[in-house]
């Protein structure tokens, strides 16, 4: 927590059997662990729990105001007690069987908390025979389950007269009221917390206010203290984000001064096509930081076709006219031949080599000469490029393409191949936009430049949603790309598996053996090896292939501009970003192209709804919003899917932010009037983590 913890053992605090099956249920070892298990919803006067927001099945937690007590007999003779209970938002029912201790206890107007399976009946919401706890009440006594809080005292002085009651993530083993019970007592035996920054953030509560009102607030409810919470997130974020700028500065890289009359004036003067205005903004902020002596580390984001490619050669010349050499780094051997070609179509005047894992022996032997003796102007390559055995003369420039698809440590590898101590300049590509709020934490030690504008001869892609409800709209769907085919055009099938039904091996046999029979269908997909899939791309990529039945694989990959049509199927398993960027792989001749969602989800489901947000719109950053709304990723630091401790938990990436805002400027501040403190403050990132951030 910013510089704090609290590393004091679970077993050393709270009861042995109690921190026993804490740990068991929830993992938690450390008194810190468990303060920083935050409640999901605070109750006042037993009001707004979210019950409603819980499906069938769900364990839940809820306090509720007892509005009517029951009792009846069932034909068996069980006497059932059926309570009605109002959590403030949700009306529901608590039966119980043969339980007289109950109308005992549970009268009308009692508050209490409930926790039981969840189950609904005719609509209704109830709980059968749920665990409760009476929450007391001036002059009432404490009754139920109590027995986790006796072991921590009086029942009644812990219940009685909390102004909010914290309603905790909670197991089927370990009630919500269980965890409060803990972490009161671990509260009540914490000293005074001191302010890790030194002195309060103005209009915030202190560290120490903070960390016991989240679980405990008094009449000013909980927000003031997630606020503290949520910007000592996004300020450790910060924080480290600006110590790498302040590590970059500390590095040197060659200063790479525009020359007058050298390449990159003779590509810019004979370029066939007028550059937008976005892209001379992006050309001018490159050639400003290629010509300083700190590294270079820019983020380029662009819609696909927005005129990334040209830009990143303006930059590449750039260097080369300084006497530098330059890295293009892409994912693929089949992106990175249409690199070489683009490029190359582009200037002819520089060496461009590529340099790929399966080029003949004598071919690789003759790249890697020309990369160490300097002939090499220019490599484009695979991760090929990150081996030790290559050796560049003079590097000065890395560039690297649809980012997302490498690891940090290939990148920083590569970034390394630098001469003489110096590090070259960095400028990274990528077709997803990014929320302001992921630009500001994952890659706030980076500049950001943004193409918007697509240029001129570009045209908008038509998106359509066919729903399996509509069978007719199907058949049509199939129609419409067999009449693009019968025109002379290509089409994309996407589908979101290999195997089994809707694969593609079952949809490519079905449409090979039926409705495109006369056409030259083929199939690409993940388990292919790396010589079979640039196969069939490049197949496609001549017009030998009609229909390309693949997975996501061609997400990023070979343009080819004569593909106009694209049928996504079962889109609802595919993400926000992802569709737009699979819509991207047509669109990108000058020919009017077509985009169908096919979807297997409800009308007015929330899948169906997000795919109809897709195909609304294609401004890929009003999407990439859109997309942060979906996800709501916990962890921005890229480690989630490691297994290791998220970094985030309580800030909203897409709500949050002012609170992103501030906290990223006032670590700026920080680290540069106190660099040592800011780097004790974030020790407590997970070394994972840490790892990430420094080479990312």
């Amino acid at each position: 927590m910013l510089g704090w913890t609290d590393d004091r053992k679970l077993a050393d605090v709270l009861p042995d059997k109690e921190a026993k099956a804490l740990t068991k249920a929830l993992g938690y070892v450390t008194c810190h662990d468990l303060l920083e298990h935050t409640p999901r919803a605070w109750s006042r006067h037993g009001s707004g729990v979210l019950a409603e927001d819980a499906l069938e099945g769900d364990m839940i937690t809820c306090v509720g105001e007892v509005i009517a007590v029951r009792e009846f007999h069932t034909r068996d003779g069980k006497t059932v007690t059926r309570l009605t209970i109002n959590d403030g938002r949700t009306v529901f029912t608590a039966s119980f069987f043969n339980s007289a201790y109950v109308t005992r206890l549970l009268r009308q107007g009692s508050k209490a908390m409930f926790s039981g399976k969840l189950k609904f009946y005719r609509g209704e919401p109830q709980l059968q025979h749920p665990d409760f706890l009476i929450l007391p009440g001036p002059g009432e006594k404490a009754a139920g389950s109590l027995k986790a809080f006796t072991l921590y005292g009086d029942p009644d002085e812990q219940l009685r007269d909390l102004d909010f009651v914290p309603i905790y993530p909670a197991t089927a083993k370990m009630a919500s009221w269980r965890i409060m019970a803990a972490i009161r007592h671990i509260l009540r035996t914490l000293d005074p917390v001191p302010e890790p920054l030194g002195e309060v953030p103005a209009g915030h509560v202190s560290f120490d206010e903070a960390i016991r009102g989240v679980h405990f607030p008094g009449p000013e409810g909980p927000e003031p203290h997630l606020e503290r919470l949520k910007y000592n997130e996004a300020l450790t974020l910060g924080l480290v984000m600006a110590l790498r700028r302040l590590e970059t500065l500390r590095r040197t890289a060659p200063a790479l001064p525009p020359v007058e009359d050298g390449h990159r004036t003779r590509l810019l003067s004979g370029l066939p096509f007028e550059l937008t205005d976005g892209q001379r903004t992006v050309i001018a902020e490159l050639e400003q930081d290629l010509s300083q002596g700190e590294p270079m580390s820019r983020l380029l984001q662009g819609e696909v076709g927005s005129g990334k490619t040209v830009v990143s050669l303006v930059a590449m010349l750039q260097a080369v006219d300084a006497g530098r050499q330059c890295a293009l780094l892409a994912p693929t051997e089949v992106l990175v031949a249409q690199h070489a070609r683009t490029l190359t179509g582009l200037y002819t005047g520089v060496k461009i080599v590529a340099l790929t894992g399966s080029m003949p022996v004598a071919a690789k032997r003759q790249a890697l000469l020309d990369i160490v003796s300097g002939e090499a102007d220019i490599v484009v390559g695979t991760h090929a490029l990150i081996q030790d055995t290559v050796e560049f003369f003079d590097l000065g420039l890395v560039v690297v393409d649809e980012q997302h698809r490498f690891g940090v440590e290939q990148r920083a590898r590569l970034r390394a191949k630098g001469r003489d101590g110096k590090t070259p300049h960095l400028l990274v590509m990528t077709a997803t936009p990014i929320p302001r709020t992921i630009a500001m934490t994952v890659f706030g030690d980076l500049e950001v430049s943004t193409l918007r504008e697509l240029p001129d001869g570009r045209r908008p892609i038509e998106s359509v949603v066919v729903p399996e409800y509509k069978p007719a709209w199907v058949r049509r769907a199939i129609t419409r790309i067999g009449e693009e085919v019968e025109a002379g055009r290509q089409a994309y099938v996407v589908c979101p598996r290999i195997d089994g039904e809707g694969g593609v091996l079952e949809v490519f046999d079905i449409l090979g053996r039926g409705p495109f029979r006369n056409f030259v269908v083929g199939y690409l997909h993940g388990r292919m090896s790396g010589e079979e899939k640039d196969s069939v791309m490049s197949r496609f990529a001549a017009g030998e292939i009609h229909i390309l039945v693949a997975t996501t694989v061609i997400e990023v990959g070979v343009d080819v501009p004569n593909a106009t049509v694209m049928l996504i199927r079962e889109a609802e398993n595919f993400g926000v970003s992802q569709l737009h960027q699979l819509r991207g792989r047509v669109g990108r001749g000058g020919h009017a192209s077509l985009c169908i969602f096919h979807t297997l989800a409800e009308e007015n489901s929330e899948a169906d709804r997000r795919i109809r947000d897709v195909a609304a719109t294609s401004d890929g950053f009003q999407l990439a919003e859109l997309d942060l709304i979906h996800r709501q990723e916990g962890d921005v630091l890229g480690t989630s899917q490691s297994g290791t401790t998220r970094t985030v938990r309580l800030l909203n990436l897409l709500e949050d932010y002012a609170i992103i805002e501030r906290a990223t400027s006032d670590a700026a501040v920080l680290v540069g009037r106190h660099p040592l403190l800011a780097q004790r403050l974030v020790l407590e990132i997970d070394r994972t983590d840490r790892e990430f951030l420094e080479k990312s």
